[in-house]
């Protein structure tokens, strides 16, 4: 129980280093109208991220075949709305790159559909996106009824190998698409391995001022971020680093042309497209096209968005844990509220998030000041945005992509066990090669041949001991099924009994058994039977969550048996063997070493 409780410390401790070095532990700040009291810190951070959200959002629209309005539009309308829907802390929701290619798809199916195939490629883009918005209003309203349904509790069957491994392969993808701005040049290639191959022959012609400005900002924010500095409490360094950049290209280096961001003389020229519903209604052709693209956007957007808060979490200072539900019913309101308005799909967004992470927002009040002051710079400050260079914006993200991928990352991951880092390793591989959600599924399947594994293990070592031996598929079933065989209320004690492999499959119905309680609960005891021969990585951290969140809530969780569990490394939260008695006290199996 030792371990148990230094991890649980390890979890709950939130500390800030003042100037003479001493520690004070810092409250959590909450969402709502009581996130306001955190306004110096959102504000600051809003800004920040906004100037990376602008050209982002505006590149996404137009990547997603969408007017570049569209994408502004979007995020402006997330901004206002988040706060005052919730679910998460510190993510910053809004167009996303990784759905471009579902709703381009999508525009040019419904605009073929509707139109037939003698229409010009423009005229179907023309029709296709009002028809469009129409499949995203109708998959934020499903949104909404799928978080009704609390389904958003699956997504605990992500592996926290795989989530690290996600933001890994996010940071270096982040990094490896900089290169074209950092070398002032424009790439044939735009996926990560060709752009890698192309990196030679085009640092042979590279723009000398535009290289030299941009290793001088990524420089520049690792060397304010090593340095304390007052001043890095009212501007972070990437903030530093945006104005500083933009200021050395006006007075010494004058960049211009394609070297610069560019906002349009009319952000509006375009015009806002507005959902055809009744276009819908009446064409009959297009109702199977729409419907396929409807499940496509849910799965895509449900699956991301599930996935990027439970990445954010693990980036939160603050160790908040998000609310998948309530994430998923604010994620609907936005979908259905932006395609009205003519926006895109809404998605907590990973790059965003975590430049307001580092750029010290607190709560989703964050999301309100990005929107404000997108909205400030489309009315007042066109001009002076344009004059920001885009090399200056890139080392912003490298700098946010190597923080999501530092070797820290794959050091701490390798601790925790070798088929932890496996599982992270494929992740990372399979996203930079194909996408996201492959990247994830991927990290899913090693994580179900490894479980099945070393349940085979657990059993070969322990032995039947005149049990049935069970085949694969009912191994199999098990990791999925209810691992609570048995509940127990008694003087405000509720015991609960653990009689299968606890892994991050079956996760879910542990979650439920520990937020639903009876009325009258003091304290909760998980015992672990014989039978509970695994217990991984994703499931004892969780678990070492809830012993911090009930002593919050004046509430104890004691883990029974707990030590007839063996740890496969010497990481608190390391995959469990459960053993017998007599193998509790040998050595570790060699044989669980991949």
């Amino acid at each position: 129980m030792a371990s148990i409780a230094a991890t649980v410390q390890e979890h709950s401790d939130v500390k800030e280093h003042t100037e003479s070095g001493a520690q004070v532990h810092l409250e959590k700040p909450e969402n709502g109208w009581a996130g306001l009291r955190h306004w110096r810190y959102d504000l600051r951070s809003g800004f920040m991220v906004a100037m990376i959200s602008l050209p982002f959002s505006m590149g996404i629209a137009i990547t997603s075949g969408a007017p570049p309005i569209c994408g502004i539009t979007s995020a402006i309308i997330a901004g206002f709305l988040l706060p005052f829907l919730g679910g998460s802390y510190v993510t910053v929701s809004g167009p996303a790159a990784g759905l471009a290619p579902a709703i381009y798809a999508g525009i040019f199916t419904l605009g073929t559909a509707y139109l037939g195939a003698g229409a010009t490629h423009e005229e179907v883009m023309r029709e296709g996106y009002p028809l469009v918005l129409v499949a995203i209003s109708l998959a934020g309203i499903l949104q909404l009824v799928l978080a009704r349904f609390k389904v958003a509790r699956l997504c605990a069957i992500f592996p926290a190998a795989a989530i690290e491994g996600m933001l890994a392969s996010i940071g270096l993808m982040i990094i490896v698409k900089q290169f074209p701005l950092l070398l002032g040049q424009k790439f044939e290639a735009h996926e990560f391995w060709a752009i890698l191959a192309e990196v030679p022959q085009r640092l042979a012609t590279a723009n000398v001022q535009v290289l030299a400005l941009g290793v001088g900002c990524v420089a520049l924010l690792f060397i304010l971020a090593a340095v304390p500095s007052r001043l890095l409490k009212v501007m972070p360094p990437p903030v530093w680093a945006f104005l500083i950049g933009t200021v050395v290209s006006l007075l010494f280096l004058k960049l211009g042309g394609d070297n610069l961001i560019s906002i349009p003389e009319s952000p509006l020229k375009h015009g806002i497209a507005m959902p055809s519903v009744s276009l819908a209604i009446h064409s009959p052709q297009t109702w199977l096209p729409m419907a396929y693209i409807v499940f496509l956007l849910l799965l895509i957007d449900g699956t991301e968005s599930l996935a990027t808060i439970m990445a954010v979490d693990k980036l939160d200072p603050f160790h908040r844990r998000s609310d998948p539900d309530r994430t998923l019913q604010a994620m609907g309101v936005s979908n259905f509220a932006s395609s009205m308005l003519g926006g895109l799909t809404i998605i907590p967004g990973i790059v965003k998030s975590t430049a307001n992470i580092m750029g010290g927002g607190r709560t989703q009040w964050a999301n309100f000041y990005n929107a404000g002051f997108l909205l400030l710079m489309l009315i007042f400050a066109r001009d002076l945005i344009n004059v920001v260079p885009k090399v200056v914006l890139a080392s912003i993200l490298v700098y946010v992509g190597f923080k999501l991928c530092r070797p820290k990352v794959w050091r701490h991951v390798s601790e925790i066990g070798s088929e932890q880092f496996a599982i992270f390793a494929i992740t990372v591989f399979v996203t930079v090669t194909t996408d996201l959600l492959i990247g994830i599924f991927a990290g899913i399947a090693m994580k179900l041949v490894f479980s099945l594994w070393y349940i085979s293990l657990a059993n070969r070592l322990n032995g039947t001991k005149g049990q049935q031996p069970r085949g694969y598929l009912a191994r199999l079933f098990d990791l999925f099924r209810n691992p609570v065989g048995q509940r127990k209320l008694e003087g405000g004690v509720y015991d609960l009994y653990l009689v299968r492999p606890l892994v991050c499959f079956n996760l879910f119905h542990v979650i439920r058994e520990l937020q639903e309680l009876p009325q009258g609960v003091k304290a909760v005891r998980l015992h672990f039977t014989p039978l509970v021969s695994l217990v991984d990585h994703t499931t004892a951290e969780t678990l070492f969550h809830y012993i911090q969140d009930y002593n919050s809530k004046d509430l104890t969780l004691e883990l029974v048996n707990w030590e007839r569990l063996r740890p496969l490394s010497d990481h608190a939260s390391a995959i469990q063997l459960g053993l017998s008695g007599e193998l509790i006290q040998s050595e570790p199996p060699k044989m669980a070493a991949v």
